[in-house]
């Protein structure tokens, strides 16, 4: 393991005049680790690891980088498909107060190389075959790096396994401030540029307590199934878990029979998923009713859930469902539809289902006109939030941050309205964001990709309905005079420089794209004629 020689300033970071110290979110699992030791804290195929075992190899990576050179501040970037190894990880920054900068596994290498640039990354942690396949792509000197290839006897100062068999396991959790940064949460930004929602560790305890106050949430005993991966959304529940007593049952990827299989086997009790894996998994079971009779709990979230697919999945898995509404910038979610509330919508009001909840206790969630101001109920306006789990900003990216962040108030772009219970309902974007298969893809960030080859002349991307993906990326694309492409050209052509779920899965090439007066591409017009047999223009 190699430190960098140039250090990146920690531009961007909240600065407290005054400040404010919290618990350090490392150290309170740390205590839960004594009080369950010898209880499976998370397990995968691979191997299952106690909490005993968890708080040792945490505190000996915690160890190992600090010995490596690195500062409280640095952030450590994480290129990892879903394994116990990531779980570590998080543990260690938070106890060494070092920032967790977790990139998508699915990323492209070219993308892995934008994330290490814009992060300032001092070291990596990945396998030997991803480093290779981004370094060509790496701006100025390659980061450190951490590689689990190679086992604890191997004598390459970049082994994973050998740094920690060389570290000490005890391990004193720093002192931390409320608005310290612990976590960088990756994001496209709508300008095409790369955004990190800096989750502070005020943020992180705030989440935290989200979780455990809720009626629903997980106890000692308890299996959680995290399938997504959790270097995003499903990873906010790792914490939680920890602090429960729960075990963590991680599933490396997604395969409809195999998944079942394996929950059945493992009797995990909760989970949480994206529509569109429920969605597969509705198809693959047919009418087959409570095909996992262990699941206490099935939560969705990501993306908005068709009220008639909410149905036919609690006709097949029972009364388990709920529903979580948030983002990044809020540190997971602010909303929840609860089982409770499916099951009396069900009952008494159907057009609840297309709710995503009431705020929970300490979200502060409102909805307001463009002057800032609260609509009356049943009025659409914007969703905004505030309250102590709202992100501190935009690593790097003061003038991102001054768009959304207003006052210590998040403007999340989503249009929505609120009826006289408090229920939220979601009715459309400002944002021209796609959300398929449960992640965010912004469309000029696929456009600048498809302006990059030679026959594109112009080129609109925006969301249509997907029965499987919810949303699917899709293009309008105009070629230059004499020049001729297809589909499958231009998908091969965004292969290696989009995430498999970035690029577009229908492309249209037409003559001209419809503009406005002022001579702006008019992408709404383009992509209303896709929506026209549906109610809202989210799916």
């Amino acid at each position: 393991m190699h430190r960098r020689a140039e250090r990146t300033a920690h531009q961007g970071e909240p600065v407290s005049q005054s400040p404010i110290w919290v618990a350090n979110v490392g150290e309170l699992i740390s205590r839960c680790a004594r009080a369950f030791g010898p209880r499976i804290a998370v397990k995968s195929p691979d191997r299952s690891s106690t909490y005993a075992e968890l708080e040792q190899r945490s505190n000996r990576l915690a160890n190992a980088l600090l010995a490596a050179g690195l500062r409280r501040g640095d952030r450590v970037g994480i290129y990892l498909p879903n394994c116990i190894e990531v779980v570590e990880i998080e543990l260690a920054c938070y106890k060494a107060g070092l920032v967790k900068a977790p990139f998508n596994s699915r990323l492209s290498p070219a993308e892995v190389g934008d994330v290490v640039a814009n992060s300032g990354a001092a070291l990596v942690v990945t396998t030997a075959q991803r480093a290779e396949a981004f370094r060509p792509h790496i701006q100025g000197s390659m980061p450190g790096l951490l590689l689990l290839d190679g086992g604890p006897q191997a004598s390459d100062a970049s082994s994973y396994e050998g740094a920690l068999a060389q570290a000490s396991d005890v391990f004193s959790a720093v002192r931390v401030t409320a608005d310290e940064v612990a976590v960088l949460h990756y994001t496209s930004g709508s300008s095409g540029v790369l955004k990190a929602a800096m989750q502070t560790f005020g943020n992180r305890l705030a989440q935290l307590r989200k979780f455990l106050t809720r009626s629903e949430h997980l106890q000692a005993g308890h299996i959680l199934g995290l399938v997504g991966p959790i270097t995003h959304a499903s990873g906010m529940q790792i914490a939680p878990a920890l602090c429960s007593g729960a075990t963590i049952r991680l599933f490396s990827s997604f395969e409809p029979g195999r998944f079942l299989a394996e929950m059945k086997t493992d009797r995990v009790t909760h989970t949480f998923m994206v529509p569109t894996m429920i969605n597969m998994l509705l198809a693959e079971l047919g009418n087959q009713y409570r095909p996992l009779p262990d699941l206490q709990r099935l939560g969705y979230g990501a993306a908005p859930m068709a009220p008639a697919r909410i149905l036919r999945a609690m006709d097949v898995f029972g009364p388990i469902l709920s529903q979580g509404y948030g983002a990044g910038e809020t540190t997971s979610g602010v909303c929840g539809l609860t089982t409770e509330d499916h099951l009396f919508a069900r009952a008494a009001r159907p057009e609840r289902l297309a709710s995503c909840g009431r705020p929970f206790l300490e979200s502060n969630v409102e909805i307001v006109d463009d002057a800032g101001q609260p609509v009356g109920a049943g009025d659409i306006g914007e969703i905004v939030v505030s309250g102590p789990d709202v992100f501190a900003g935009y690593w790097q990216a003061p003038e991102l941050t001054a768009e959304v962040l207003k006052n210590g108030i998040y403007h999340t772009g989503d249009l929505a309205r609120m009826d006289d219970d408090g229920y939220i309902y979601i009715v459309d974007r400002k944002k021209d964001m796609v959300i398929s298969g449960g992640f965010n893809v912004y469309p000029s960030e696929v456009e600048a990709v498809l302006y990059q080859h030679d026959a594109v002349a112009e080129a609109c991307v925006f969301a249509i309905p997907d029965d499987k993906w919810g949303e699917a990326v899709a293009a309008h694309v105009v070629l230059k005079p004499g020049c001729t492409a297809s589909n499958a050209v231009l998908d091969a052509f965004c292969a290696p420089l989009l995430a498999g779920f970035k690029r577009p899965r229908h492309i249209e090439f037409v003559s001209s794209l419809l503009k406005n007066p002022n001579g702006k591409v008019a992408r709404r017009a383009i992509q209303t004629p896709y929506w026209a047999d549906r109610s809202r223009m989210v799916n």
